[in-house]
């Protein structure tokens, strides 16, 4: 099967806009990113990864496309829009399609609504049931880009922005798109912080995954964006593996079973030998039971050797748009980074002896020669695993 390469990329989260401002804030001497923020939450101040990007105006939008995830989508698309403009010259626009994933949709519009009403009684002029439409935010990307090819929205939680790339490396190989926009977007809202916090998974200081003193999650919010498309470009997605636990709605197989075939997947789609992959973005939630899972099977299928990360404390964990985001990361890591500088694993140090051994980036710790292949982990609610095999293109672009 032909390659698929992920020719440009758009990002936007708590750590910045853009690839050289997120690149700068994701090897600084310091971590940043989150924020103290008690607005989401009304009376529960916590640490939040809130982008605080002036965003653009979508008044020019039917209302039923206007809410901040598209808004964020927006940001992100205007990054790779030049690279969009391109694919659509070279090959129509009816053969650019549109994959998008999210977790939220319009949900933070309709708390918004829902308040106006409880005050006033009447539902506000600015809002309708449709922003909460699951397949708003690939709608709005399609026609903002000028895309008219197929366009749909992916919504497995955590995983969701993943599979939208797996997805539109699908549509490339059967011949069914010659370029697709693929990522996701999710945005900060009570209804997560809120539901999270009822599941007792938020920590409200920074979050410090796999640390034997982790007690949860920090929510954050971001949309991340490729174009991808058959043609050579600086980053390949080489291979994927996405599996299913159906073991519990909420927590991962402990066995770790899944996930270690869907890295297992990975690996044989790419045809890379487990000894080759030289980092792993983890999921890295810092919950008890994911950390526990995922450090097992990382162990199982890589060894305890290959230099591994989870960004989650400087984006916060970004739920649907996390796959995308983190293998925007992960892209930046591979093509952007002269210096071979390694995303760091921001906590206390103190990892959890009951815990699979690994091998944890320190803050500023350098590869001994540029990243060639790495793995993005996104693990979600109901057992849903994606794992994404990225590596350094070898054919000039």
């Amino acid at each position: 099967m032909s390659d698929v390469h992920l020719n440009d990329v758009g990002i936007v989260c708590a750590l910045g806009c853009g690839r050289e401002e997120v690149a700068a804030a994701l090897f600084a001497a310091q971590a940043g990113g989150l924020q103290w923020n008690d607005r989401v939450l009304p009376g529960k101040k916590l640490m939040l990864g809130e982008v605080d990007q002036a965003l653009p105006s979508l008044q020019q939008w039917p209302l039923a496309l206007r809410g901040r995830n598209n808004a964020l989508l927006q940001l992100a698309l205007t990054q790779i829009q030049p690279a969009v403009d391109q694919a659509i010259a070279r090959y129509g626009a009816g053969r650019v399609a549109v994959v998008v994933g999210t977790s939220t949709s319009g949900i933070g519009e309709a708390e918004q609504a829902l308040q106006a009403r409880a005050n006033s009684g009447q539902w506000p002029p600015g809002f309708t049931y449709a922003q909460q439409e699951m397949g708003a935010p690939a709608q709005f990307v399609r026609a903002s880009s000028g895309a008219a090819g197929p366009a749909w929205t992916l919504s497995t939680a955590c995983s969701s922005s993943a599979k939208a790339l797996m997805s539109a490396a699908r549509l490339l190989q059967m011949g069914l798109a010659d370029a697709v926009i693929a990522g996701g977007a999710d945005s900060l809202c009570s209804f997560t912080v809120a539901g999270f916090s009822a599941l007792e998974a938020v920590s409200a200081e920074r979050c410090n995954p796999f640390s034997v003193n982790r007690c949860g999650i920090n929510i954050g919010e971001g949309a991340g964006l490729f174009l991808m498309t058959r043609e050579p470009g600086p980053v390949v997605l080489a291979g994927w593996g996405e599996t299913s636990d159906a073991h519990h709605m909420s927590a991962p197989d402990p066995t770790a079973a899944g996930a270690v075939a869907a890295i297992e997947q990975a690996l044989a789609r790419a045809g890379w030998a487990a000894g080759t992959v030289d980092y792993v973005n983890l999921h890295g939630t810092a919950t008890g039971h994911n950390d526990a899972m995922e450090s097992l099977a990382v162990q199982q299928v890589l060894g305890s050797q290959v230099a591994v990360s989870s960004t989650k404390p400087l984006t916060g964990h970004t739920l649907g748009a996390a796959g995308a985001i983190e293998a925007a990361l992960c892209w930046i890591s591979l093509d952007e980074n002269p210096e071979q500088r390694l995303p760091p694993q921001w906590w206390d140090g103190q990892a959890d002896p009951g815990l699979a051994a690994l091998a944890w980036v320190a803050p500023g710790q350098r590869s001994e020669a540029p990243l060639q292949r790495v793995l993005s982990n996104s693990f979600a609610f109901g057992g849903s695993n994606a794992v994404l095999a990225l590596a350094r293109s070898t054919q000039p672009a």
